[in-house]
């Protein structure tokens, strides 16, 4: 599939045109297409829809006009719109949109400008820019749209052919790309930037009256419609202009705003008049599986900033021991050379005891080189003092393990030239501007290779089987590899295929993935205990830990809305909300239409909280509960069209797929593994009258449907 949004909206599945004809839905597609792979907030979408005046059933209609554009689209392409808490995301790939092939070739420009590699970031950039059909957004109904995000789109644009005629006049091109710099003049003639190299194109093609004559017209227009002076890039081009001395001839183009520092007119640097801190922690020689995290994040900070704007800050989600600290500070590492202001590192304690921002405040401005007499003990004075030591300083902010958006509000700098990158649990959607970067567990062979990166790859590879028995256990959670990864070399004796089985009998799976100070159970336990606070904030819901309880209790791998309803007695939507919440606390994992997944690992912690908490009986209530419903779904496709059931003794709760497979057979075939874990549970919990009449049902329900 592919989606185009560097000019009209254009949508291609298969290789066919498809058409989203509907007004309303155009926007939708549009904001979800341009923040590709990021929440976006119903609100937001709410103020793109209806331009800033939503109506009381805001909510209510995105929902609609969602689910009525996934059916537009079809299919594949409908199902990676995705419900995420507070709104949607849709899930593409950098070469499914031309925005996202843009950036890529963008991102590829800047890494040859840093090896030196100017032809081949002239071409890169150049097929960037080929990319582009006309005004992007022009045919989607939403000024807030165009306003915003038009804008976004456009300055994109102007940034990337700046870098590519820098590169060009680097390779002493001015000839050649005259022509189109007089045509981007004529469209932009107060943009600074594309004048001085005008002005640059002109001087070395031995046309300097032409080049200052061009000055002095852009600095008549600037007086007239701005009533400002011309900037000092321009008024610095004029100067050297005037003197012969050709502006870029000793420098390298920059392949981005967070470069190394400006040069004084004589080539000297300004000495720092303030400390620079370099805080960062060691971070870790090389990480696995993070690859394309790696480049987003580093494109992030190396990202250039239009004049006048703020510099977002991006968030590192993830459940605990998912690798969101070193994610981050091995990206840090490797850019820090570009922030030579310094670098500042906070751990704001979010899964323990949080920090508060005035204590953080204190350290930084001291850090700064501000005297401990001079540092204001209000917190609002001390942001406002930290913002004004930290504007237009290169200075890279790493804020470690956050708990929420308004414990980092105040440790952001607010400069164009900083950048502030931040790892949290929490999605932190209400922290503006702010853009995130999820990572999910590693996958098979990723998780292999991390292991083998421990223990050795010739082990890995002597017991392929055995090794991906034990990193399936791990459930693509980084920590819990390098646990067992630790403990299997504390046991010299052991081999893998001991280590996988020993994984798999244990009765607490956890217990087994814990060494020294490290273990998986405490990332659990703070999402357990976030919950608490969820609950107080929603009162009307069910409590989000007991549900987790209660799929510990029935040994769930998979569930749905559906199904939770059905065993709360409650409205799906209701249901819905409660599984949005423990996905948000990286309890669940949110596999797409409907459907949410418990891996080994959450499985064995809510089966843990369930044991701990909840006494035997209510366990086997809710364990009866699960089967009766399952018998009358069974009865129920048994009968036929407009007729009872056979069985009418049974009176189960009500509950089905949340998003219907094609047939009665796909259902009962996706919950195989829930329903073989009920009947093991039920065996032991002396239900197996129950589970005996469901495991007869069963084959007669799958066999006629069949």
């Amino acid at each position: 599939m592919q989606f185009g949004m560097l000019g009209p909206l254009s949508i291609q599945v298969d290789g066919a045109e498809r058409e989203v004809s509907a007004p309303r839905q155009r926007v939708v597609l549009a904001l979800l297409l341009v923040n590709a792979n990021r929440v976006v907030s119903v609100d937001r979408i709410a103020a793109a829809v209806w331009d800033g005046g939503p109506p009381p059933s805001a909510a209510a209609t995105v929902r609609t006009y969602v689910m009525r554009l996934r059916q537009v689209l079809g299919g594949q392409a409908g199902r990676r719109i995705l419900t995420r808490a507070p709104g949607y995301q849709i899930e593409l790939d950098e070469d499914e949109t031309d925005l996202g092939r843009f950036t890529a070739h963008r991102s590829r420009a800047a890494a040859h400008i840093r090896a030196g590699e100017l032809e081949r970031a002239s071409a890169e950039y150049a097929t960037a820019l080929s990319l582009w059909r006309g005004e992007p957004l022009v045919d989607i109904p939403s000024r807030t749209l165009r306003d915003v995000e038009g804008r976004y789109l456009h300055e994109l644009r102007l940034q990337t052919l700046e870098s590519r005629l820098d590169v060009d006049l680097a390779l002493c091109r001015h000839a050649e790309i005259m022509p189109e710099l007089w045509r981007e003049v004529r469209e932009s003639p107060l943009r600074e930037a594309l004048v001085s190299r005008l002005m640059l194109a002109l001087f070395r093609a031995g046309r300097q009256s032409e080049a200052l004559a061009l000055f002095q017209l852009t600095r008549t227009a600037l007086i007239d419609q701005l009533g400002a002076e011309p900037g000092p890039e321009l008024r610095e081009m004029q100067r050297r202009i005037l003197a012969a001395d050709d502006p870029l001839a000793p420098a390298a183009p920059k392949a981005d705003a967070a470069g190394s520092e400006p040069q004084r007119p004589g080539g000297y640097r300004a000495e720092p008049r303030w400390p620079r801190p370099a805080q960062l922690p060691a971070g870790p020689p090389a990480l696995v599986g993070r690859a394309a995290e790696e480049r987003e994040l580093a494109d992030r900070l190396l990202a250039e900033v239009p004049p006048g704007a703020t510099a977002a800050p991006t968030v590192i989600t993830g459940s605990g021991g998912i690798g969101k600290t070193a994610l981050a500070l091995r990206v840090a590492h490797g850019v820090r050379d570009r922030f030579g202001h310094g670098q500042l590192y906070a751990d704001l304690g979010g899964t323990g005891d949080p920090a508060e921002p005035g204590e953080v405040l204190g350290r930084f401005l001291a850090d700064l080189g501000v005297p401990a007499e001079e540092i204001p003990a209000d917190q609002e004075q001390a942001a406002l003092l930290y913002r004004s030591l930290t504007a237009d300083r290169r200075v890279l902010v790493v804020l470690d393990d956050a708990s929420s958006a308004a414990q980092v509000r105040p440790l952001l700098p607010g400069c164009r030239a900083g950048r502030v990158v931040v790892t949290s649990r929490h999605r932190l959607a209400d922290l503006d501007g702010a853009r995130t970067i999820a990572l999910a567990p590693l996958d098979e062979p990723a998780s292999l290779d991390l292991l083998g990166s421990i223990v050795g790859r010739r082990r890995v590879e002597a017991e392929p089987h055995a090794a991906r028995a034990v990193v399936r256990r791990c459930s693509g959670l980084p920590l819990a590899v390098r646990i067992v990864g630790a403990r299997y070399l504390g046991r010299p004796n052991w081999d893998l295929g001991r280590l996988a089985a020993r994984l798999a009998r244990s009765a607490h799976l956890l217990d087994e993935l814990r060494v020294g100070d490290l273990g998986v159970r405490v990332g659990l336990e703070s999402g357990y205990r976030s919950l608490q606070g969820d609950s107080r904030d929603r009162p009307a819901l069910p409590d989000p830990a007991a549900v987790f309880r209660m799929l510990g209790a029935i040994g769930a791998e998979h569930t749905d809305a559906g199904i939770v309803a059905g065993l709360l007695d409650c409205q799906v939507d209701t249901a819905e909300a409660v599984l949005e919440a423990l996905a948000d606390a990286h309890l669940l994992h949110d596999r797409g239409c409907g459907r949410y997944h418990l891996d080994h690992l959450l499985r064995a912690y809510a089966r843990e909280r369930a044991e701990a908490e909840d006494p035997p009986e209510r366990r086997t209530e809710t364990l009866r509960r699960l089967l009766s419903g399952y018998l009358r779904m069974a009865e129920d496709s048994l009968a036929p069209p407009g007729g009872q059931g056979t069985v009418g003794r049974v009176h189960g709760p009500a509950f089905g797929p949340w998003e219907p497979h094609p047939s009665t057979v796909d259902w009962w075939h996706a919950e195989q593994a829930n329903l073989r874990s009920a009947l093991e549970l039920a065996a032991t919990a002396g239900l197996n009258p129950v589970g005996h009449r469901l495991r007869s049902m069963l084959g007669r329900t799958v066999g006629s449907a069949t």
